[in-house]
């Protein structure tokens, strides 16, 4: 583990890096953030749930000799039902019809470190990369539309980010950005890309963030932001306002919202998918930690398509998983978190 300090902002406590003159310092600092690291992997309290009833379809993707040739990072579906995946091995941003067929790879030479990404209502496909410090907004063709931030550089500026990890569209096309990693904090543009406010600090509070690492927008407006290690979603207005969170769900590495404004979440903590109804209950689960089809290693995000088909991006493991949806079993799941495995 690398452990950093930058200009009083600290970053997650996977990735942490300190540069303290004294030495004293340098020790407690380390001691006090080794000790958040110790309490962040004990486990909820957590109970069997009912298992969604999914199968995985280990086959689905086909027709390019690129596929999973890096870790896996984010996948999004578009209008047309088309899936795009991003890795971070070249290409790192590909194009599947609905039948898993290879359509094209698209922006070769524009990302450095596939983190998320999210594709908006006129199918222009949005990218977060934490290796270049960018959000990029492409159109259907791939060409560039917008660009927030400055390539290689990380700030804590209005127009700067530092490891921005995800974006999410508000009502009237404002863009939400949950800037992670470097920054604890979540930035608001209008729709053409003008900075209008952040909140948001490193800390445990309301309306704090230790990694602040996915973004979605429900149809009223509403704000829900991954908190990842803090493992609670928060929940806010469209302009800032901490209204709610929802703890005991694990880690939120990536959110998903359907029509009927539940909160699919792949908790890449303890590997597994779940689905929340609107008051961050849990009714399902599905998965759990390991290497063969239907399990996960650091499941990061995920989509869900309008026949309720899931999609996965499976980080450790290389791969992108889809499941399908199958009759309800009416069992529990067989899997009850009880540490971190990776």
């Amino acid at each position: 583990m690398t452990l950093t300090a930058q200009n009083s902002e600290y970053m997650s406590s996977a990735e942490v890096s300190v540069s303290i003159n004294s030495t004293w310092s340098r020790i407690g600092l380390l001691a006090w953030i080794v000790g958040g690291v110790a309490g962040s992997t004990m486990a909820e309290d957590f109970k069997a749930v009912s298992e969604l009833a999914y199968r995985v379809n280990p086959d689905f993707f086909h027709g390019s000799e690129h596929l999973s040739l890096g870790e896996a990072s984010g996948i999004a579906l578009n209008s047309k039902g088309h899936v795009f995946l991003f890795q971070r091995a070249r290409p790192m941003l590909t194009e599947y019809d609905p039948g898993g067929n290879f359509v094209r790879s698209i922006g070769e030479g524009l990302f450095t470190h596939p983190h998320g990404l999210r594709i908006d209502r006129d199918d222009n496909i949005w990218t977060t990369d934490d290796g270049s410090h960018l959000v990029l907004k492409l159109g259907t063709a791939g060409q560039v539309l917008l660009v927030l931030g400055r390539k290689d550089v990380a700030a804590e500026a209005d127009w700067l980010f530092n490891q921005p990890t995800d974006v999410a569209f508000g009502k009237n096309g404002e863009v939400y950005v949950s800037d992670g990693y470097g920054n604890s904090r979540v930035m608001k543009f209008d729709r053409n890309g003008k900075f209008l406010k952040s909140w948001g600090r490193y800390g445990t509070g309301p309306g704090e963030f230790n990694l602040p690492h996915s973004v979605v927008v429900d149809q009223g407006g509403n704000v829900y932001v991954g908190d990842r290690e803090n493992k609670r979603i928060q929940i806010f207005d469209a302009d800032g306002n901490y209204l709610k969170e929802w703890t005991d769900v694990g880690y939120p590495y990536g959110l998903f919202i359907t029509p009927d404004q539940h909160v699919w979440m792949v908790d890449g903590g303890y590997d597994r998918v779940v689905e929340l109804d609107q008051n961050g209950r849990i009714l399902g689960a599905i998965g759990e930690p390991g290497h063969a089809p239907g399990q996960f290693a650091w499941g990061h995000f995920l989509a869900v398509g309008p026949d309720r088909t899931l999609y996965v991006a499976d980080v450790l493991n290389w791969r992108f998983q889809v499941f399908k949806p199958t009759a309800p079993t009416g069992k529990l799941s067989p899997y009850v978190p009880a540490k971190r495995m990776f």
